[in-house]
């Protein structure tokens, strides 16, 4: 037993990999990404499996994702969603969404992905603007974090009561906890963390998987 979570070794972390499931598409479109110059956008692979896991325990069916990069996150969840499902995916970068495209085709699940390229504040308000407020299950930002605050009051909005909204980088490579880090970014996770912890509207915890992932569920 421990009073605190585990400190993640190397030697610890390659026994978690070698213990993650991860389809061969998907190891093929990480270590496509891994040769990036921005590849640490990537999720880790546990984090995709996990993600992945709690779209299956909540029957999700339709889903929202802000910020796509080569679309690891996006495969993983929508691998794990039932064949009529759907994952609205908001990024503004062509050349890396054409990567995502492209996976998605080789894993027969482009019926499942509604692709939007523009500013995620448009496709937000473009899809509460038609009415598809409190109509998804699972919502995944990981969009530029000066607007995290306001993509996760919008969210909040599309999710239904029961649904979840998974943040990625709250710990924010653990700047969020150093006096000596002032940036913008910075201040704003910190700002949402702080935020979520004392909504009232959902059920909330920081794990700290990846970059740490903020989950908030809509009460």
């Amino acid at each position: 037993m421990s009073t605190r979570t585990t400190p993640v070794t190397d030697a610890v972390y390659a026994y978690l990999l070698g213990l993650v499931h991860e389809p061969d598409v998907l190891r093929r479109l990480r270590e496509e990404t891994a040769q990036l110059p921005m590849s640490r956008m990537q999720i880790a692979p546990e984090q995709g499996q996990f993600m992945a896991l709690l779209v299956e325990l909540m029957s999700a069916r339709r889903c929202l994702e802000l910020g796509v990069f080569t679309g690891y996150s996006t495969l993983s969840v929508a691998l794990a969603l039932p064949s009529d499902g759907l994952i609205v995916a908001c990024d503004v970068n062509e050349e890396w969404t054409s990567i995502a495209r492209r996976y998605f085709e080789e894993a027969e699940m482009t019926h499942k992905l509604d692709l939007r390229l523009a500013p995620a504040h448009q496709s937000l308000d473009a899809l509460l603007e038609s009415g598809a407020e409190e109509s998804f299950d699972f919502c995944f930002i990981d969009a530029d974090k000066e607007n995290y605050v306001s993509y996760y009051d919008k969210c909040l909005r599309l999710i239904r009561h029961g649904g979840l909204i998974a943040v990625d980088n709250a710990l924010w490579g653990g700047a969020v906890a150093s006096a000596a880090e002032d940036d913008e970014e910075t201040r704003t996770i910190r700002e949402l963390n702080r935020a979520v912890a004392s909504d009232e509207r959902v059920s909330h915890s920081l794990v700290p998987i990846g970059d740490g992932l903020l989950l908030a569920r809509r009460r």
